[in-house]
């Protein structure tokens, strides 16, 4: 398998890139930097492309060039939200013009871009699988009030459902993955019953997410998860 996770060096990221290969995996992760202490099965293969996705168009042109011909899996992990996002001090109306432009962006412009680049080498894969990594802040009455943020993550659905119908004759599954809080202080390092405590229910250990990613790449070429929901067991939101 070759896969390629954008949104790699940290996080949920490093999970996906440290959770889902096996003996013989090819693993690509693009990030600003690539981590120095990862920790990955053995003969798995590493490659990385530093770029950054604040200059969208610069970062797309990189990371086309440097990626393989075939991708069997795509992992698009990237996005970011307001300083103040998920704090009692968030205000849309502080919110500065240009920090928005900059989110749009990051977390649309780029996005589109990235994947027009990078479908038609999932298309020579025998089994091409796209995931994108949502969130319920982008799903209707999320509870939630930062704008920008809500507002490029339902982005993201539809981008989901329109390349969905685009590309369904060429047997591309795309699937959304809705995700509440998430506990990322834990990596997999951390026992997934110790990573369960941090929050009090209220955060999502990314041993989970990877859990649930593995058994969408395990499914067979005749079916595919379309949208995944998964709030903390105490999000009161959900």
């Amino acid at each position: 398998m070759k896969l390629m996770v954008v949104g790699a060096g940290r996080g949920l990221g490093r999970a996906f890139i440290e959770g889902l290969c096996t003996a013989g995996d090819t693993v690509i992760g693009v990030s600003r930097s690539q981590p120095s202490d990862l920790n990955l099965p053995a003969c798995v293969e590493v490659e990385w492309i530093n770029v950054d996705m604040s200059s969208p168009l610069e970062a797309v042109r990189l990371i086309e060039q440097q990626t393989p011909a075939q991708l069997d899996v795509l992992i698009y992990n990237l996005g970011v939200w307001e300083p103040s996002a998920f704090t009692d001090e968030y205000s849309f109306l502080g919110d500065e013009d240009q920090s928005i432009v900059d989110m749009v962006n990051i977390n649309i412009t780029g996005t589109i871009i990235l994947l027009k680049r990078l479908i038609p080498k999932l298309l020579n894969s025998a089994k091409p699988q796209l995931i994108l990594t949502g969130s319920t802040s982008g799903l209707r009455q999320s509870g939630r009030p930062e704008v920008t943020f809500s507002a490029s993550k339902f982005a993201l659905t539809g981008i989901s459902d329109a390349l969905r119908e685009g590309f369904r004759e060429e047997g591309l599954a795309v699937t959304c993955l809705q995700l509440g809080y998430l506990n990322t202080e834990d990596t997999l390092a951390t026992s997934i019953d110790e990573a369960a405590q941090r929050g009090d229910g209220t955060l999502v250990p990314v041993h989970d997410v990877v859990n649930l990613v593995r058994t969408l790449l395990s499914l067979s070429d005749a079916s595919y998860v379309r949208e995944l929901v998964l709030p903390a067991i105490r999000d009161e939101r959900f």
